[in-house]
């Protein structure tokens, strides 16, 4: 059972969020100001923190400064609830490391739904990096070495070809859309277009696809995006 700490000065609030987690499935842990956030997040280790803005004792931006800065609660996926709507509250939310944010008045299927989806993609991380090595009808990836052979033949790839084939092969058979794949591949590093997703995506295929107009790995969805071949 995954285990959430939610922050928050208003009992009602807490309340709310405890109830709707728990019939989700969740475990809760509450704190009613900033002092004891970072008390309890250190000690309880839970596996996601929903963190209120606004906090006695410390604030919501010092708390999450404290969480990240500790190594034991560094990687602590942060959901910042905050009633302020101004956007540079939320960029320095994110700037200093939470994950996401949602601006009271919320809806609690919203919240719930972020919540999923970041302890999703931890599980997704976590699996990617306990397999170290791929093998599919003479495709082999060494994820640990960047190592890509076909047939036995070392295949040099660029670093986001690299990147691209990692996550579509450690997801295979799911289907990812252009913004998908820019949000796993890319991030917010760089502007990338859906147009430059299709070009990388046909520049990877030339190294390891025997015939590009009708691949075996990578596979194009129609209408959607693009995903790796199930295995056989």
């Amino acid at each position: 059972m995954k285990k959430i700490l939610v922050v928050d000065d208003e009992k009602d609030i807490i309340e709310l969020i405890e109830y709707n987690l728990k019939k989700e499935g969740f475990s809760v842990i509450q704190a009613y100001d900033g002092e004891a956030a970072v008390s309890i997040a250190k000690k309880q280790q839970p596996d996601l923190l929903i963190l209120d803005l606004m906090l006695p004792r410390m604030n919501g931006i010092d708390v999450c400064k404290a969480i990240r800065a500790n190594p034991a609660t560094v990687d602590l996926p942060i959901i910042m609830l905050t009633a302020k709507t101004d956007e540079s509250d939320k960029v320095l939310g994110l700037e200093i490391g939470a994950d996401d944010y949602i601006t009271k008045p919320f809806s609690v299927k919203e919240l719930i739904a972020r919540v999923r989806t970041i302890l999703r993609r931890l599980r997704e991380k976590e699996s990617s990096r306990l397999k170290e090595t791929f093998e599919m009808e003479g495709l082999s990836i060494n994820y640990s070495s960047c190592t890509v052979r076909i047939n036995g033949s070392v295949v040099v790839l660029s670093p986001t070809e690299l990147k691209l084939l990692f996550f579509l092969s450690r997801n295979r058979g799911r289907v990812y859309s252009r913004n998908q794949i820019i949000e796993h591949v890319w991030g917010d590093e760089t502007f990338i277009t859906d147009r430059a997703v299709d070009v990388h995506i046909r520049r990877l295929r030339s190294q390891i696809e025997k015939d590009m107009e009708n691949p075996h790995y990578i596979l194009t969805v129609r209408g959607f995006g693009y995903k790796f071949a199930d295995k056989k």
